[in-house]
């Protein structure tokens, strides 16, 4: 999608996902090699009754999405960070995920007429219409 057609109010939808338990454990030793991550016998005794993905994970996830659904293609070129990112809701192997982003706010900058400012909200929610990630997300388009 090109920024102009973004707006505040829309809702951009996408997925599912699914996530295997081999993705989830093979995810995590790379890159989040926590017990409740990695260690399916551990995690199955442990407080969340059985293996979680990373929350970091969740958010590649959305970030795949966003990108396949509204980014690609379009001028986007960065993002200075996010507002806030919360994990409501463990994801499990055979989850399947959705992405709905929600558009905040598109405006351009005050001091560089090129330059394009997506707010937008990110929820990934599983197959159960459960949230599992709520995050708000600034996205920088070049208009030159």
């Amino acid at each position: 999608m090109k920024f102009a057609e973004f707006h505040a109010g829309q809702i951009i939808t996408a997925g599912p996902v699914s996530l295997t338990e081999l993705e989830i454990v093979s995810f995590a030793n790379a890159y989040d090699p926590q017990w409740f991550h990695t260690d399916i016998a551990r995690a199955d005794a442990g407080f969340h009754g059985g293996l979680i993905a990373s929350g970091w994970q969740t958010c590649g996830i959305a970030m795949r999405l966003a990108v396949q659904t509204a980014l690609e293609g379009s001028e986007s070129f960065a993002s200075p960070g996010l507002s806030y990112l919360k994990w409501t809701h463990p994801v499990r192997p055979g989850d399947a995920l959705s992405l709905k982003a929600t558009v905040l706010e598109t405006r351009r900058s005050q001091s560089k007429a090129t330059l394009g400012i997506l707010r937008w909200r990110w929820q990934l929610f599983n197959q159960n219409d459960i949230e599992v990630l709520d995050l708000e997300a600034t996205s920088l388009f070049d208009l030159s």
